[in-house]
């Protein structure tokens, strides 16, 4: 009775939470942390295991958040597919995220002692940012006009790269398992990279199109639409991830392309934004209850049983540098203003889908230092809710202010000119 209770208040705390927070400086999953703190050190007896102790659940949990969480980022990109238009996108998939993957192997590898498979992973799992926790620098709702640049680069990235970590993870299996055999790597790069990735680019458009049919295009009395039901994303979400995941090519790519795709089937219907708050409060929900278990595993000590200093500094090292100077590497040459540049950099956000990607690992091979990634992630993660959280709201209120200014004083010079 006493669990059902508390889960009660976590449901009204996930409606209430985010409209207390929206102006301060501090975020949602902040909160969530200190809630399953606060809550293991009134109630001991209440263990949370280390998600060790049950790879397959863990796996399953993180990965619905993910998915659902990556519709919600789909649905919410009201700028069409293109070169040109996600230029800054493109560069933080291409060039940042495979320099951060080889950074990061690099400091595992010489600073916790790790094997090359394990510090790829270690490294992989690390460097997507994270979709489930970045929802205060990602773009507004369907059509509200809160898309600019440095939203939209924050969203979509976090959209495609934890799919885009896959191939990744996926060589560090292959590393594990192939025993010094040398065969592995053409395997890797003609199966995992481009069957798996084109393959999964393409259930996904093929999906969401058709799924946009079924829901815009259908004759007027039998198109899901006219349902208004929100939970018909969560049916598309599972739908196109399922399908994917049976082919075995990469769903969380399937996921936020078929999200993307729907978006394209009649990009300005209304009811995109049914849609889309549907998939937010189910995605907040879950994310609270998450976050609550991971702040008590936190506070237990089982997530941090394995930390050295080496961890510690590893941490530093992937929040503070490697990740921010490459992603300002990577948007050299662009027309994105120093500000917000830095701001790209700088948020890359760790969360949900590092924890995802190391159960699923985990469990496929024979992995050295298990115990050290699981610290080291978990500590990551936590330095990144507590420091993202609390700088975002004054960042992104920086940038508007800066933004507003700009579109100011740009309409004063042309009034003046006209005058």
């Amino acid at each position: 009775m006493t669990l059902l209770i508390a889960f009660g208040a976590l449901v009204l705390l996930t409606a209430w939470l985010p409209m207390v927070l929206k102006e301060a400086p501090l975020s949602l999953p902040i909160v969530c942390v200190l809630i399953g703190a606060i809550a293991t050190w009134i109630f001991p007896e209440l263990e949370v295991p280390h998600p060790g102790t049950n790879l397959a659940a863990v796996e399953k949990i993180t990965q619905l958040v993910v998915i659902i969480s990556l519709m919600g980022a789909a649905l919410k990109i009201d700028r069409p597919l293109g070169w040109l238009a996600w230029i800054t996108t493109w560069r933080l998939l291409v060039v940042a995220m495979p320099l951060t993957i080889g950074g990061l192997a690099i400091a595992g590898y010489g600073l916790l002692g790790l094997s090359a498979a394990s510090a790829l992973l270690l490294a992989s799992a690390l460097a997507p940012t994270d979709p489930v926790l970045a929802s205060d620098v990602q773009v507004g709702p369907p059509r509200s006009g809160e898309e600019d640049d440095t939203r939209f680069a924050l969203t979509s990235e976090a959209g495609l790269n934890d799919g885009l970590a896959f191939p990744f993870v996926m060589c560090a299996i292959a590393i594990a398992q192939s025993n010094g055999a040398g065969d592995w790597l053409m395997r890797w790069v003609a199966v995992d990279v481009i069957w798996r990735l084109s393959v999964g680019v393409a259930v996904g458009a093929v999906l969401g199109y058709g799924l946009g049919w079924l829901v815009f295009r259908m004759p007027n009395r039998a198109k899901l639409s006219r349902t208004g039901d929100g939970f018909v994303a969560l049916g598309i979400t599972v739908i196109v991830f399922g399908i994917s995941e049976t082919l075995r090519r990469y769903g969380f790519v399937s996921v936020f392309v078929s999200g993307l795709a729907l978006r394209a089937a009649e990009r300005n219907h209304e009811y995109h934004q049914t849609l889309h708050d549907f998939s937010e409060q189910l995605e907040r929900l879950l994310t609270m209850v998450l976050i609550v278990l991971f702040g008590a595993a936190i506070a237990s000590g089982e997530m941090l049983n394995a930390l050295t200093w080496s961890s510690v500094a590893y941490a530093l090292i992937a929040i503070f540098i490697v990740r921010p100077v490459f992603a300002w590497i990577s948007l050299a040459r662009t027309t994105c203003p120093p500000i917000e540049r830095a701001t790209i950099s700088f948020f890359g956000i760790r969360g949900v889908g590092s924890i995802y990607y190391l159960a699923f690992a985990l469990q496929k091979s024979g992995f050295d230092g298990a115990d050290t990634m699981w610290s080291t992630a978990a500590l990551i993660v936590l330095m990144s809710i507590m420091l993202h959280g609390v700088t975002v709201t004054p960042m992104m209120r920086l940038i508007d202010r800066r933004r507003e200014k700009g579109v100011t004083d740009r309409e004063s010079k042309a009034i003046a000119a006209e005058q």
